[in-house]
């Protein structure tokens, strides 16, 4: 359990977001490796085991079977002369789905056409020809892991950016439209849920520092609750003004009479107080049952300061009823 008696303010959220990185131990990166040979696959798994993931597959078709269970993975170095399917075929198969994943192809012969088609398109990295040096090789899919966690760190960028967009959208739209203050919730808790990929996204109104019956959900799952009246970490973020971050790893305890957390699935739950200057105003919950990468301070800090105009949203709505 993270727990902080000075988080309201902004300039704390980085500590947080320390805190949540530490509740996990950082996990290897994945690769998958694609080969025919039985021991090509070998040597490559223990050639990279230490610093990878490692996931081995013996066909293109076999991989992409294994990417779809998987999911996507740092690092793909593939064969390119294999039956039924062609490395770089294999490849370009997997460039719609997983377009931040970083190619290697291994060649044992002179294949020009197919090896510069596929690297001006953008679906392979670089090519290795057999037999490999290891020590390149490591040199090699060393920058590819390096150059995946770039492209990560720049689309996270991106969908921070496109999710303020959209999200300062939305809130402009009910402050201008809704006709009461009960009206605006669900669309707004709607909004939160989609953009941050919520399982669950809760905005329930308070009064007197007490949660009311005024509420929106947004949910994807049945199991997760819709009320936050007896949510252990809600009556903290109430009592405390600030915001409050559970996530279920080894070392975090779940809040005093929070066992429905794990009964539901929830890998992490996070509450932010709504205030307009000194109003407490609603409180606004998230909640992933998937688990999912610790939360960065920019991520955060853009629901912090998103919510903030929420009120602003609620206030405006609430005097022109």
């Amino acid at each position: 359990m993270v727990r902080d008696n000075d988080i309201p303010d902004i300039p704390h959220l980085d500590r947080i977001s320390r805190q949540l990185m530490s509740l996990e131990r950082p996990k290897k990166p994945k690769m998958l490796v694609v080969d025919d040979e039985p021991d090509n696959l070998d040597l490559l798994y223990r050639t990279f085991r230490r610093d990878f993931d490692v996931l081995r597959a013996e066909s293109g078709i076999n991989a992409l079977s294994l990417l779809s269970t998987e999911g996507e993975v740092a690092v793909i170095i593939s064969d390119q002369r294999m039956p039924e399917m062609k490395g770089t075929e294999f490849l370009s198969k997997t460039v719609p789905q997983f377009p931040d994943t970083v190619r290697i192809i291994l060649t044992g012969f002179t294949d020009v056409e197919d090896l510069v088609e596929a690297i001006n398109s953008g679906q392979v990295y670089k090519y290795i020809t057999k037999p490999w040096d290891p020590n390149e090789l490591k040199a090699v899919v060393q920058r590819a892991a390096e150059t995946y966690e770039l492209l990560k760190q720049r689309t996270e960028e991106l969908y921070r950016s496109q999710a303020q967009t959209a999200l300062l959208a939305t809130i402009v739209q009910v402050a201008q439209e809704s006709d009461n203050l009960e009206a605006c919730l669900e669309p707004l808790a709607k909004a939160f849920g989609e953009n941050f990929g919520a399982d669950s996204c809760i905005l329930q109104r308070v009064e007197d520092n007490t949660l009311t019956a005024q509420r929106g959900t947004y949910t994807k799952s049945e199991a997760v609750a819709n009320s936050l009246d007896k949510d252990p970490l809600a009556q903290e973020a109430l009592s405390e003004r600030s915001l409050k971050v559970w996530v279920n790893a080894p070392s975090a305890t779940p809040p005093s009479g929070a066992d429905y957390y794990q009964t539901a699935g929830i890998h992490a739950h996070l509450v932010v107080p709504i205030i307009y200057r000194t109003s407490l105003l609603a409180v606004l919950s998230l909640q992933w049952k998937q688990k999912r990468t610790p939360m960065q301070e920019d991520e955060l800090k853009l629901i912090h300061l998103s919510a903030q105009h929420v009120g602003l949203a609620l206030t405006v709505t609430q005097f022109h009823q």
